[in-house]
């Protein structure tokens, strides 16, 4: 059994009986979201998660937040290949939009977090991202008033960052997909996809052979796969699953995305090299990039001008709604993260 395919299941194994090992595999409607037994969902947490999410102060320089790179505004992602963090800089990866990531298991392109709460601590001390140490985090969720009451009320207890965790996983794990055309479909309309889409389907389960990876209700099987993307005079750009497993097997595999609302969300591919669905269709139509890691679902597809226009539109039938929101009101927002970096500075002299 590969090592990706077991973490999925001990994942699963892991959680409430909302979400059995064959709907996560079955393709299919979304089954209910799966939620950890020991983060249970609440109004008031995820309210606060909200606010977490929205807030820069939890940037070195208060200009970024969770909300500058997976924008509400742009299905939940963002608009250039990579994200922008503190002072500018840029990293190596594209910023995955956070619709359905509840269902996503591992999280990053290269699944270094299992679930929502590792994910959510790691953007906050990444020095590209963020730039915060976890002890600066927790000094200034202490230093908000607000905040503290409102942590002391949700969990009976201080800020930590393990709490700025949970209270932002369940904000995120209420950002999901409603019907799409495709599961009104699968329901029995049958008017509810275009002829084109539906030979799409048709061509996703057969000749583009898409769902050997794109498998399961949010379509993606949770594994990684090398399909060329950034290999450039003979080595990769980035490393992709290889930097966690250091097994060379996995140099230049990155996590199959989901594709709810993918129409939605360009740029593509782990570094947005890709602008349009067209563009990803082109790259797999040829098999993807030679390399020696190759996946070997990655073949010459021979696709017709037609077939590749009926694919691009069986993925813009799988976007359904799904919740947009402002920035909600953050607590004592006169204490600015320039005050709460000087205060930082005094009490760590």
């Amino acid at each position: 059994m590969r090592i990706g395919v077991l973490l999925v299941i001990l994942a699963v194994i892991s959680m409430p009986a909302v979400c059995e090992i064959g709907q996560i595999y079955a393709n299919g409607f979304l089954p209910a979201v799966p939620i950890p037994p020991d983060n249970p969902q609440t109004d008031a947490k995820i309210r606060l998660g909200a606010q977490l999410y929205f807030d820069a102060r939890l940037s070195s320089d208060g200009t970024i937040s969770c909300a500058s790179c997976h924008r509400p505004d742009k299905a939940w992602a963002d608009t250039t290949p990579v994200s922008e963090g503190v002072a500018h800089q840029k990293g190596m990866r594209n910023s995955p939009s956070i619709i359905n990531t509840a269902y996503v298991i591992p999280q990053f392109w290269d699944g270094r977090a299992l679930h929502l709460e590792k994910q959510a601590v790691g953007p906050v001390q990444n020095p590209i991202e963020m730039d915060l140490t976890k002890e600066e985090i927790e000094f200034r969720l202490n230093h908000i008033p607000g905040y503290v009451t409102q942590f002391e009320e949700v969990f009976g207890a201080k800020p930590t960052i393990d709490l700025l965790a949970k209270a932002i996983a369940s904000f995120e794990r209420t950002i999901v997909t409603g019907e799409s055309p495709y599961d009104k479909y699968l329901a029995g309309d049958k008017s509810a996809m275009s002829k084109s889409a539906i030979r799409g389907m048709e061509l996703f389960n057969g000749k583009g052979h898409c769902n050997v990876c794109h498998s399961g209700p949010a379509f993606s099987d949770s594994r990684f796969h090398n399909l060329g993307v950034g290999y450039v005079n003979g080595k990769f750009k980035d490393v992709g699953r290889y930097g966690v497993t250091n097994d060379p097997k996995d140099m230049g595999a990155f996590l199959t995305p989901k594709l709810r609302a993918v129409a939605l969300t360009p740029p593509y591919m782990h570094d947005g090299s890709e602008p349009t669905l067209e563009a990803v269709i082109e790259l797999y139509n040829k098999g993807g990039i030679p390399n020696p890691n190759l996946d070997p679902a990655m073949v010459p597809l021979g696709l017709t001008v037609q077939e590749k226009e009926d694919l691009i539109e069986f993925m813009k039938a799988l976007t359904g709604p799904y919740p947009v929101m402002e920035q909600p009101a953050l607590p004592n927002p006169n204490i600015t993260a320039q005050q709460l970096r000087e205060m930082w500075k005094g009490a760590t002299k």
